[in-house]
């Protein structure tokens, strides 16, 4: 046994105020004046040893009370040999306040049984317990602390729209491992086990000396619907004109009621349209919402839906800068191409220019896009303002034309980078490769489909760059070599075509892919124009801010925040990693010293929508180490903790015994009063 505050233990040297009023009372005599004679058989006589007893047992009780007491603020506890084994180990504690949690088992949810659990250990703990308490928004501390503070921290964690898997968690658990300098771990992890969070292939290493106690936490009932994703139609977003937003929304589980839920859009806080959502048999509902807006600039769009199982996912945030239009020059050292006029006519956010390359204009600057059509070579005037272009960070998309003469195709390449056609191949080949990341691949699909058809080459160019070109290929041939690569350079961006825009090179124009394409060449020339980033993903949000750099950097500013995101300068803007410092959903800016600044919508993680969670039995058999416990919420019991059990402390025990004790004392008094009393009347 041991002592919690062993200096309370001076205190029982209060015992000698009864011993020595015990004393004092023997050493006093009563005068007993005594009737006639004739009374004498009314009085009732006691014994001196019936007094002494009596007397001998009230001292007893006396120092047994205060005994109890010093011991009540001495608070006691045992120490058990396991105690003393798991006194050297570090104990953990993980609360996955994920965005699931909130589904409720009956009118608890998930998070609130899981601080129930917690607490449950936290009292069961020993005195000198102490843990580090985790959770996937921060640490509430890397240092142990005793089990009342925890208790205090524990109230306040909420639902965090965070994402943090397995890998991460044991990472943190070895990192304190090797600064506490313990033997073990014995981690408690208390989560519902999402399958997008918790992997069971965690590598030896990260396991090494970490005993997982395993808490599962589930609710019996799983429902949720959310949006998934939205996006415009068109790239541009047009002041004073129709516009329309594709949402992909999608359920999982039965509805609650057979009302169907509605999506709402509101730009800067007005709502602008509405729909029901219809879910096919696949839970998936495409949803369509008309609007048009008044202003030009920055928009910060909206979409919310109403369901309380877990209402996390039910915002989906869009930064869109309206525009009057994108401009568009086209080049042609041949025929023009009847397929640029016919994708950009289709929507009429372009205005298209289109000249002869002999007479091309003096000044490209009002263009976001040059497309240089049919080139063979190029002549020097024109070279020095594709190069100009790149610098002052537009966009140029070349599209050769067919020609065994390489030497004048590749010095037109020489304006743009250390890039080089190397040959003609004349075999007729389909595209096998479509690089996911690319900038031009990753905007279009929302989730590429596994049986994409993709184009057919009859004639191409081998393309060759050097390291210093930094290409980057969206479609390639079997064999690596690039078909549609993007080159940053200076601060523009250089896209080349391995072969030409007419259907003499192939159906390359008649294809999924070409209108995109131009689309995003288009608009990525100032930077994007729709930001609409997850968290946890880690995703580069390339913005067009000049006169960056290492003393002038660009910051992420909203109400309360000024953060420095990580950032890399890629052509003519920077690539800036907004999650890594905020992962909290919302509207935030980018400003740069100079002034410029854009707008982008932050959304929550969707890894934990789908409600795809582990079943604690398979879990338990997949996990390699053997040793780890599993339980749920009610069958928790700290067991591990180095605690005394699920029993009384031993303080409230010695104070419920000193009470106890206090009354017999009083009750024999009591009894004395009363006997004194019988006799003086009789």
């Amino acid at each position: 046994m041991g002592f919690l505050f062993p200096l309370f233990l001076l205190a029982s040297a209060v015992i000698a105020i009864p011993l020595l009023i015990h004393l004092f009372n023997l050493r006093r005599y009563k005068t007993v004046l005594f009737p006639h004679t004739r009374f004498l058989r009314n009085v009732q006589l006691r014994s001196r040893r019936s007094s002494e007893i009596r007397y001998k047992l009230l001292l007893a009780l006396r120092i047994l009370f205060l005994l109890a007491l010093v011991a009540a603020f001495a608070q006691p506890f045992f120490t058990t040999k396991s105690g003393k084994q798991l006194s050297s180990r570090l104990q953990v504690i993980y609360l996955d306040n994920n965005p699931a949690m909130s589904l409720k088992t009956g009118v608890r949810s998930g998070l609130d049984l899981t601080k129930e659990a917690i607490l449950k250990q936290l009292n069961s703990a020993a005195p000198t317990d102490q843990f580090v308490l985790l959770s996937n928004d921060k640490a509430y501390s890397y240092e142990p602390q005793p089990a009342e503070k925890l208790k205090a921290i524990l109230s306040n964690i909420e639902i965090s729209a965070v994402k943090k898997d397995a890998s991460q968690i044991f990472a943190t658990v070895q990192t304190l491992l090797q600064s506490e300098h313990v033997p073990a771990v014995d981690l408690f992890y208390y989560s519902n086990f999402p399958k997008a969070q918790f992997s069971t292939g965690l590598s030896e290493t990260l396991r090494r000396n970490i005993l997982l106690h395993a808490i599962v936490i589930q609710a019996p009932q799983r429902h949720n619907i959310f949006i998934d994703t939205a996006y415009l139609n068109t790239p541009v977003l047009q002041a004073g004109q129709g516009n329309a937003l594709i949402v992909q929304s999608r359920r999982v589980g039965e509805l609650q009621n057979s009302i169907a839920p509605i999506v709402q859009l509101s730009v800067a806080g007005q709502v602008k349209s509405a729909a029901s959502l219809h879910f096919n048999e696949q839970g998936r509902s495409s949803d369509t919402l008309a609007f048009s807006l008044n202003d030009a600039g920055w928009q910060r769009m909206q979409l919310s839906l109403s369901d309380a199982a877990m209402p996390f996912d039910d915002t989906f945030r869009i930064a869109v800068r309206s525009a009057p239009g994108l401009s568009v020059l086209v080049l042609n050292e041949g025929p023009p191409s009847p397929y640029f006029q016919a994708a950009f006519r289709s929507y009429n956010g372009f205005q298209v220019q289109e000249f002869d390359l002999n007479r091309a204009p003096k000044s490209w600057k009002d263009f976001n896009l040059v497309i240089l059509n049919g080139i063979t070579t190029l002549p020097a005037s024109i070279g020095q303002q594709l190069k100009d272009a790149l610098a002052s960070g537009q966009s140029v998309a070349l599209f050769p034309g067919k020609t065994r003469q390489l030497s004048g195709l590749n010095d037109a390449l020489q304006y743009a980078g250390d890039i080089r056609v190397a040959a003609l191949d004349s075999v007729s080949t389909q595209l096998s490769r479509m690089q996911s990341g690319a900038v031009l691949i990753r905007d279009i699909f929302e989730s590429i489909p596994d049986n994409v058809q993709l184009p057919t080459v009859v004639w191409h160019y081998q393309i060759q760059s050097g390291l210093t070109a930094g290409g980057q290929a969206a479609l390639s041939f079997r064999n690596g070599d690039p078909f549609f690569i993007r080159y940053s350079s200076g601060r523009g961006n250089f896209y080349l075509c391995a072969t030409t825009a007419d259907l003499s090179g192939g159906n390359f124009p008649t294809s999924y892919f070409f209108v995109p394409f131009l689309y995003q060449m288009a608009a990525q020339s100032q930077g994007a124009n729709v930001y609409a980033l997850t968290a946890g993903k880690q995703q580069a949000a390339y913005v067009p801010l000049y006169n960056v750099g290492e003393r002038n950097m660009v910051h992420l500013v909203a109400p309360g925040l000024d953060a420095i995101p990580p950032q890399n300068i890629v052509g003519g803007g920077v690539e800036v990693f907004v999650d890594v410092v905020q992962q909290h959903p919302g509207f935030y800016t980018l400003r740069a010293a100079t002034g410029d600044s854009v707008v982008l919508g932050l959304n929550g993680t969707r890894a934990y929508s789908d409600l795809s969670l582990w079943d604690m039995k398979v879990l338990q058999k997949e996990w390699p180490d053997k040793a780890a416990t599993w339980q749920t919420a009610e069958t928790a019991t700290g067991k591990g903790s180095g605690g005394n059990g699920a029993g009384l402390p031993l303080w409230k025990v010695c104070a419920i015994l000193a009470l106890i004790l206090a009354f017999a004392e009083s009750y024999l008094l009591l009894a004395k009063r009363n006997s004194s009393i019988n006799t003086a009347t009789t």
